[in-house]
């Protein structure tokens, strides 16, 4: 028997390596030194995991033909549990690559040189939730706790915002070496876990409640949001080679294409959730439809309504995720980074270029109308 569950809740990441080769054809030619499909300039974006709705923007620009439009040939390269997408653009294997911004920090203080060009997540996707009868209801109930974390750059929010709450993260709370699943949490060896809103979060609401033999719904669980709590830290960004910026204007060109084809790409998975969770979908996600299309309304609501245009990254935000970065010790006692980062590491430059072109062409890049559709999730995310 299948069961469902309905929520519109508001609130508001690595199996074997693949590689995905979606390319598009025709367009007019860039500048090129190496083989492209029609004289389209190719380019290689490393994702920071695999097909999912998590990166339905860039999979939807791909279908749609905005890459093409902007005249290049696009191949979207998935991860595995051990790439590393910084390394592999540092490397030269990539042109671009998605990653939160608090792991690439760490990278550029040990000297890789890459720069934020485009922030896509505005807002953090990342929460600590607990069962409803558990007495957790914000970071300073963690004390005495089991708490759940992933660890490998995971954490920061949490550890932030436990040390705001004046716990002695070393003493006060029992820390669990969470899997990337919510397995521990539902057999009670953890009493809060870490989860994506647009992942493991659903997990849990696709599980049959032994009490009930239904589903389990939005007011059996308590959600500490970080956004809310205060140490929310930047997540999903556009990276680009920082050397290649400023020596290549070929590079420096296609970077402003590359995002405005990608925004464009967000703007349809905004639209049009059903047929961006169904894009991914055939492109090989493995994860199921009611779940895919979860994702995709979640994944939309960091990224909408925009406060100063998609893909702009603001200085505020940067400067708490920074803050965040060199002030928060986690269970090591180690911190991200150690002094601030160079001015290199993030530019409006280029998303600024590529939000004028949209705006010209009648592309809302707001998104101030903006509101989640209703998603019925099905057991097992069926």
């Amino acid at each position: 028997m299948k069961h469902t569950a309905r929520t519109t809740l508001g609130i508001g990441a690595m199996a074997t390596t693949a590689a995905l080769a979606l390319s598009a054809c025709a367009g007019e030619a860039e500048s090129a030194d190496v083989g492209s499909a029609e004289g389209l300039t190719p380019v290689t974006l490393q994702l920071q995991w695999v097909a999912q709705a998590q990166f339905a923007g860039y999979y939807a620009a791909l279908d749609q033909g905005y890459y093409e439009a902007e005249g290049l040939d696009v191949t979207i390269q998935e991860a595995g549990t051990d790439t590393v997408p910084i390394d592999v653009l540092a490397a030269g294997d990539a042109d671009y690559a998605i990653s939160w911004v608090p792991k690439v920090l760490g990278s550029i203080e040990q000297g890789t040189e890459v720069t934020n060009v485009a922030q896509v997540f505005e807002r953090s996707g990342t929460l600590q939730i607990a069962f409803a009868d558990s007495g957790i209801a914000g970071p300073e109930d963690l004390a005495g706790k089991n708490v759940g974390s992933w660890g490998y750059g995971n954490e920061w929010e949490l550890f932030a915002g436990m040390q705001q709450a004046g716990l002695d993260t070393s003493s006060d709370i029992s820390l669990v070496q969470q899997a990337f699943d919510m397995n521990g949490f539902l057999a009670g060896d953890i009493d809060a876990a870490q989860a994506m809103t647009y992942n493991e979060y659903a997990q849990v609401l696709e599980t049959v409640n032994p009490d009930t033999g239904e589903l389990y719904r939005p007011e059996d669980l308590t959600v500490i949001d970080w956004n809310e709590a205060g140490t929310a830290m930047l997540q999903d960004a556009i990276w680009a080679d920082t050397a290649r910026l400023a020596e290549d204007d070929a590079y420096a060109e296609t970077t402003v294409k590359f995002i405005k084809a990608s925004l464009r790409g967000w703007a349809y998975a905004r639209d049009d959730a059903e047929a961006a969770a169904g894009i991914v979908t055939a492109a090989g996600s493995t994860l199921g439809q009611s779940h895919q299309l979860w994702q995709t309304n979640e994944v939309n609501k960091l990224i909408w309504p925009s406060t100063s245009g998609v893909g702009t990254i603001d200085a505020d935000q940067w400067e708490q995720t920074v803050d965040i970065a060199m002030g928060t010790q986690n269970e090591t006692g180690a911190t991200i980074i150690t002094a601030e980062p160079p001015e290199t590491a993030y530019s409006n430059e280029y998303v600024e270029q590529a939000l004028a072109e949209l705006t010209e062409e009648g592309v809302d890049v707001m998104g101030e109308a903006f509101a989640p559709i209703d998603v019925t999730l099905a057991e097992g995310g069926e």
